[in-house]
């Protein structure tokens, strides 16, 4: 019996195989039942990629650094079916237009490009704990270049409707936790050190014995970098990344559903590392407060300039009370000056942006040999001779989704 069940199931793996690894140029024709599972095996990666970096952090400040430690492993794990993914989309033309997958392929390029210099990175300079280093930046953006691609491929093919919205949201939560990731150093940094000065430590000895080694004292070595950095870092990159994130998705709540979807992550993160004896971190609940300003400024049209002080005023003064309830990482209050007026100017810029055609452009699919696009009644595009379910050669029989 069991050997007839995995002989029935190569059978069927074989007949998939000969179904759809068919060479075809990007923007090919996809129902949508294909493309839910295309991009539910896309937020399977994200996930991996996300639950294994998240421990990675706990990982570092409770062990010494290991190749093949089980973080690593996980985050590989995600990386690997990113990698058939992008393999699959390029040779098949599944699922995306040309845009989206040379994003795709940008991205993993990127990404695997960090991957032996960071490696190199670390034989070079011992441990290297910071977020903060150029390779591992590399590492962000190539994740960050990655999820672009993501989100528009599905933003162009997914058929309008709650599940579109739904996986936009999600993919929009991986990627502010990708920009936001540097910051967790310091997050996890305060409370280690916290732990460390009460005699509580939650490092190994190996870990602080290397530490010594390298002449760090505990403060340089758990928060390395200063204390502007943490703010500046949130606003000026994580919040800017809601204010796109609200004009992509256009949702009223946009900006506070992504940042409590990631809080809620977050949140659930500390849970298990605690249950599992790992470090914890102090979440930058304060997020949100910038996030529901940012909804409430777009809804109302606040213009750029004043939108972005008053959003920066409401995150520094959330901050305040985190500080005074909970705990803070290391934050500068005298940059609150600096930090406002440059993400004014940020948001200022995506404004300018989004006037002179970009987000519309974005909107449209790029394809060999098929350019022309119908209206959305979602506001995004799709190509004409497409067929959705529901969808006859004339278009939409009706304005619901028929997922």
């Amino acid at each position: 019996m069991v050997v007839e069940r995995a002989g029935t199931r190569l059978a069927r793996v074989g007949q998939l195989w000969r179904r759809y690894w068919v060479p075809g140029e990007p923007g090919r024709p996809t129902s949508q039942v294909e493309l839910r599972w295309i991009y539910r095996a896309w937020l399977l990666a994200f996930v991996g990629k996300v639950v294994g970096s998240s421990w990675d952090v706990a990982w570092h400040f409770k062990w010494l650094r290991d190749d093949l430690a089980p973080p690593h492993l996980l985050n590989s794990a995600g990386t690997g079916l990113v990698i058939a993914l992008v393999v699959f989309h390029s040779y098949t033309g599944y699922g995306v237009d040309k845009t989206a997958l040379r994003w795709m392929q940008c991205g993993i390029g990127l990404f695997l490009l960090a991957v032996p210099l960071d490696l190199l990175n670390h034989q070079i300079y011992g441990l290297d704990i910071t977020s903060w280093s150029p390779t591992h930046a590399v590492l962000y953006l190539g994740t960050a270049v990655m999820l672009v691609g993501t989100i528009r491929g599905w933003w162009l093919y997914a058929a309008p409707g709650r599940l579109r919205d739904g996986v936009l949201l999600a993919l929009w939560v991986f990627f502010f936790e990708n920009i936001l990731f540097p910051n967790q150093h310091q997050e996890y940094g305060v409370v280690s050190l916290a732990l460390f000065q009460d005699g509580r430590t939650s490092a190994e000895p190996i870990l602080l014995d290397f530490a010594r080694a390298q002449g760090n004292s505990p403060v340089e070595f758990m928060l390395p970098v200063p204390a502007w950095v943490h703010p500046a870092w949130l606003i000026c990159a994580g919040l800017l990344t809601l204010v796109i994130a609200r004009k992509v998705i256009a949702l009223r709540w946009t900006a506070t559903m992504v940042t409590a979807g990631y809080l809620l992550y977050r949140f659930l993160t500390l849970g298990v590392l605690w249950a599992g004896d790992f470090p914890t971190s102090a979440v930058p609940v304060l997020a949100l407060a910038g996030a529901v300003a940012i909804d409430l400024a777009i809804t109302y049209r606040l213009p750029a300039l004043l939108a972005g002080l008053a959003v920066s005023a409401a995150t520094y003064g959330a901050a305040w009370i985190q500080d005074v309830a909970w705990l803070l990482p290391p934050w500068s209050w005298w940059s609150g000056i600096g930090v406002s007026l440059a993400f004014a100017l940020l948001w200022l810029g995506v404004d300018r942006l989004e006037s002179s055609g970009w987000l519309r452009h974005w909107k449209r699919p790029i394809e060999p040999g098929n350019n022309r696009v119908s209206a959305d009644p979602a506001g995004g595009t799709f190509p004409q001779d497409m067929t959705y379910p529901g969808q006859g050669a004339g278009g939409l029989t009706s304005g619901r989704s028929a997922i």
